[in-house]
C-alpha cells in the first residue's frame, strides 16, 4: 500500500514542480523583455507617435461630422494605445456589416412601396416644397393629405386612446420601441394583446434590446411566443460575439391595421405615462395618425421586421385602404420619414435645419438633450440674429447627470445671439418637437444629441397647415411658463468647470 502512496505524491510532487518552474521562467523571460524593451524605448515611441498621427489622418479623411472627428484626434494623439483601441471598437459610425447586409437590401426592395402620389399644389411656398420632395427623394418618405392628426402634450392622454384603439384591432398590430418595461402600462398593453393573438390578428413586436435590458419580464420571449405573439429584440447584446452596439433601434411606432398610428417621444414604461415617478414629472408628446399618411409607418416597421425575419414580400396588403376603404379626410399634409445610419443622409438633422433655414417668426423646440454640432448652432443662432423667436426648452431635473451637464454647456453662445433658453422645472422633458410660424412642426424620436441625430434608427412626422400643429403651440407657451428661463449669469462657470465641459464635449459621442 505504501509504495503507490509514495508514487501518487512523486507525481503530484513533479506536477507542482514543473508547473512553478514554468512560472518563474515565464516571470524572468518577463522581466528580461522589459529590460530589453527599455533599450528601444525612444523607438517604441516613435512607432507609437506615427501611428497616432496615421490615425488622425484616417480620421480626418472620414466623411464625418467636424466635432466628433476633433473629439477623436485628442483623445488619439493624447492617448494613443487607448484612444486607438477606443476608436476602433466605438469611433466608427458605420453600423455592423451584418446589420448593412441585412436591412439595406429590404429597404431597396420596397422604395417603390413609397412613391409620392398624392398631389401637394396646394402648397404655395416652394422652398417648402422643396423640403418635402428632399424626404420624399432621400428617405424615401412620401407627403400625404388624406390624413387626421391628432396631438398629445403628455404620454398620460395618449395612452388610454392608445388602449381602446388596440382593442379594435381586427387584422394587424405592429409595435417597433426603444424601451419595453415591465409595469401597469406594459401589462395593460399585453392583456389586449393576448385577446387578439387568440382572436387571429398578426401582433408583432420589436424592441431594442439595449434599451429594454433588464426591464423586461422574466421570461419574456417565451411568455409572448405562448400567447400567440411574434417578437423581435433588435440587435440583441452579445458581448462576446460582438463588438458593435452603437446603433440602437429608437423608433416608437404602433400601427393598428394599417391606417392607424402612434409615434413621439413615449416608450411602453410607466413612467412615460407617470405612474411612477423617477425624474419629476415626465412630459412627453406623441401624435396618432389616422389615414393614408400611416402607411410610411408600416413600411419603416415591415422593413425593419422582414430584414430579420423573413415574412412579407408584398406589402400591399398592409395598406391603409385595404381595411379603411372609405376616405379619411384631409388635415393639412404629414409626411412621416426615419433617419437610419445605414446611409449617409442625416435626415434627422437636416429636416430640423430645413424648418430653421426656413422660419420667419417664431421657432419653439422641445429636447431632452442640446448636445449639438456646428451647423445646428450655427443655424440657430443665425435665426435669432435675424429677428426669429428662438425657444429651447430642456430638463431642470436630468436623467444623466453628466448629458445634462454636457447640454448646459452650449447654453452660453446660444444664449449670447438671443437664442431663449428654458428648463422644465417640473421635471424631465422627454419630447422631441419643433414647430414654426403656425405652419410647420415636428414631432418623433429625434433627440438634438449625437446618438440620435447619427447613431440610431430614429423616426419622425413633419406635419405642415395641420391643426395639430395649433395644439403644439399651445403646448410650447403653456411649457415654456411651467419653466425657469436661463440668463447669461446662469452660465458661468470657472477655469475647472470649463475644463470638465471640454473633457465632456470630447467623450460626448461615447455618453
Amino acid at each position: 500500500m505504501k509504495q503507490p502512496v509514495g508514487k501518487a505524491v512523486n507525481k503530484v510532487f513533479n506536477r507542482l514542480t514543473i508547473t512553478v518552474a514554468l512560472i518563474l521562467v515565464q516571470l524572468f523571460w518577463f522581466g528580461v523583455m522589459l529590460l530589453k524593451l527599455t533599450e528601444y524605448a525612444s523607438w517604441i515611441s516613435v512607432v507609437f507617435t506615427v501611428g497616432a498621427a496615421l490615425m488622425a489622418l484616417f480620421i480626418i479623411w472620414r466623411d464625418d461630422n467636424p466635432a466628433y472627428k476633433i473629439g477623436w484626434i485628442l483623445l488619439v494623439c493624447l492617448l494613443p494605445i487607448l484612444g486607438a483601441t477606443m476608436y476602433a471598437f466605438f469611433g466608427n459610425k458605420r453600423p455592423s456589416k451584418s446589420l448593412k447586409h441585412k436591412i439595406e437590401p429590404q429597404e431597396a426592395i420596397h422604395r417603390e412601396d413609397l412613391r409620392q402620389e398624392d398631389d401637394l399644389g396646394e402648397i404655395t411656398s416652394t422652398r417648402l416644397l422643396d423640403t418635402i420632395r428632399y424626404i420624399a427623394e432621400k428617405g424615401p418618405y412620401p407627403a400625404w393629405t388624406d390624413t387626421q392628426s391628432r396631438y398629445y402634450s403628455v404620454g398620460d392622454d395618449a395612452f388610454p386612446e392608445m388602449l381602446e384603439d388596440l382593442k379594435k384591432a381586427k387584422h394587424f398590430i405592429f409595435m417597433e420601441y426603444f424601451i419595453l418595461a415591465e409595469g401597469e402600462m406594459w401589462q395593460e398593453i399585453f392583456d389586449v394583446l393576448k385577446e387578439k393573438a387568440a382572436e387571429g390578428v398578426d401582433v408583432r413586436i420589436i424592441y431594442d434590446d439595449v434599451g429594454s435590458i433588464n426591464r423586461t419580464p422574466k421570461r419574456f420571449l417565451s411568455i409572448l411566443a405562448e400567447n400567440g405573439i411574434k417578437v423581435l429584440p433588435f440587435n440583441p447584446l452579445t458581448p462576446i460575439a460582438s463588438l458593435i452596439y452603437n446603433n440602437r433601434d429608437h423608433r416608437k411606432i404602433l400601427v393598428i391595421d394599417g391606417y392607424i398610428a402612434y409615434s413621439g417621444g413615449f416608450n411602453i414604461a410607466d413612467e412615460y405615462i407617470n405612474r411612477i415617478v423617477r425624474f419629476g414629472h415626465w412630459k412627453d408628446t406623441g401624435i396618432r395618425l389616422e389615414g393614408h399618411g400611416v402607411w410610411n409607418f408600416t413600411v419603416m416597421f415591415l422593413n425593419m421586421w422582414n430584414a430579420f425575419v423573413k415574412t412579407d414580400t408584398d406589402y400591399s396588403k398592409f395598406r391603409p385602404h385595404v381595411h379603411h376603404p372609405t376616405e379619411f379626410g384631409s388635415d393639412g399634409i404629414v409626411q412621416p420619414y426615419a433617419d437610419s445610419p445605414l446611409d449617409d443622409e442625416n435626415m434627422g438633422e437636416n429636416v430640423y435645419l430645413e424648418i430653421l433655414s426656413q422660419v420667419e417668426d417664431y421657432v419653439y423646440i422641445f429636447t431632452p438633450y442640446l448636445i449639438i454640432d456646428n451647423e445646428m448652432k450655427t443655424s440657430l443662432v443665425l435665426a435669432a440674429k435675424r429677428g426669429v423667436d428662438v425657444r429651447i426648452v430642456t430638463p431642470a431635473i436630468p436623467d444623466k447627470k453628466m448629458v445634462f451637464r454636457l447640454t448646459r454647456s452650449y447654453y452660453e453662445p446660444l444664449i449670447k445671439a438671443g437664442v431663449k433658453i428654458y428648463e422644465y422645472t417640473p421635471g424631465f422633458i422627454h419630447a422631441k418637437s419643433y414647430i414654426s410660424d403656425d405652419k410647420i412642426g415636428v414631432v418623433g424620436t429625434i433627440n438634438m444629441d449625437y446618438r440620435s441625430l447619427f447613431l440610431h434608427f430614429e423616426c419622425g412626422t413633419l406635419m405642415i397647415g395641420c391643426e395639430a400643429l395649433q395644439d403644439l403651440k399651445k403646448d410650447c407657451l403653456q411649457t415654456i411658463a411651467q419653466s425657469r428661463e436661463i440668463r447669461h449669469e446662469d452660465c458661468r462657470r470657472g477655469f475647472f468647470g470649463l475644463l470638465f465641459d471640454s473633457v465632456l464635449r470630447v467623450i460626448s459621442p461615447l455618453l
